[in-house]
């Protein structure tokens, strides 16, 4: 009975401590999307490609546009097993509102496995964007840079056939990060302080399935079905960036359906 009044009140102490702030977790919301594309890609040398897309973006259950986006890009084949490309988007984004322009650029490296029906990749994309609508720097990064890793599965044998799989994380390297103290007792953030752009964690996992379609060998159509799992951290600060009003991280399931046609030539 002693143990237990002591360990009782041991708890209770521990309570009314403040704790470092971790946030709380929201709980799963759902969407469906879509992104419709249409892309070229131009042959300029031996392993040498000019490529371009133009997606739109729905999200809201179709009830609203999330984005149109303009692509322009290069990549290279050094080897059948290793490709590298350079690329700028240009993103029209709907935040809320308003409409505000992004630009990104992005750079990766393919490696690639394959025999006469079948081809494994694993694909490393680096990605910078710059944001230019107004933002409480202690909240968002102007400038986020994220890591893409993706394993894809094709197979050729079905011609024109060829149904695909695909594996992907997403990692941000440099959302913002904080430092302050949880108080039970006020039910509030005490000592609350901005530490920089150096919080790094995956943000997104995907998996989807596809299938291209090549009636000729210069037409392709792309049809694709997407789960995606993100969980994104949310910092709401003050004006005077001097007060923490809420920590937390909202989890989200979206399943998105694409469909791209692309003219090779």
């Amino acid at each position: 009975m002693r143990r237990s009044l002591l360990l009782s009140v041991a708890l209770c102490a521990l309570c009314a401590l403040p704790s470092h702030a971790q946030g709380t977790v929201s709980g799963l919301s759902y969407d469906f999307r879509t992104r419709t594309s249409v892309g070229l890609d131009y042959k300029l040398a031996k392993g040498l490609h000019l490529n371009g897309e133009y997606e739109m973006r729905t999200e809201n259950t179709l009830s609203g546009f999330d984005s149109h986006r303009a692509t322009v890009g290069m990549d290279y084949s050094f080897t059948p097993w290793l490709k590298a490309g350079l690329s700028y988007t240009y993103i029209y984004h709907h935040r809320t509102a308003d409409w505000t322009p992004r630009h990104r650029l992005s750079a990766d490296v393919t490696f690639a496995w394959k025999d006469r029906y079948w081809t494994v990749s694993l694909k490393e994309q680096l990605r910078l964007t710059h944001k230019t609508e107004e933002m409480n720097y202690c909240q968002e990064v102007r400038n986020p840079v994220l890591l893409k890793s993706r394993l894809k599965v094709k197979y050729k044998g079905f011609k024109p056939l060829r149904p695909y799989a695909f594996l992907e994380a997403r990692n941000i390297l440099n959302d913002p990060s904080l430092s302050a103290t949880w108080s039970t007792a006020s039910l509030a953030y005490a000592d609350y302080e901005f530490t920089g752009y150096n919080s790094a964690y995956f943000n997104r996992f995907r998996g989807a399935l596809g299938l291209e379609w090549w009636p000729t060998k210069h037409h392709c159509i792309d049809i694709c079905a997407m789960a995606d799992y993100c969980y994104d951290k949310h910092i709401d600060v003050d004006k005077t960036h001097s007060y923490l009003k809420s920590y937390t991280w909202s989890q989200a399931l979206n399943g998105i359906l694409s469909v791209g046609y692309k003219f090779r030539f």
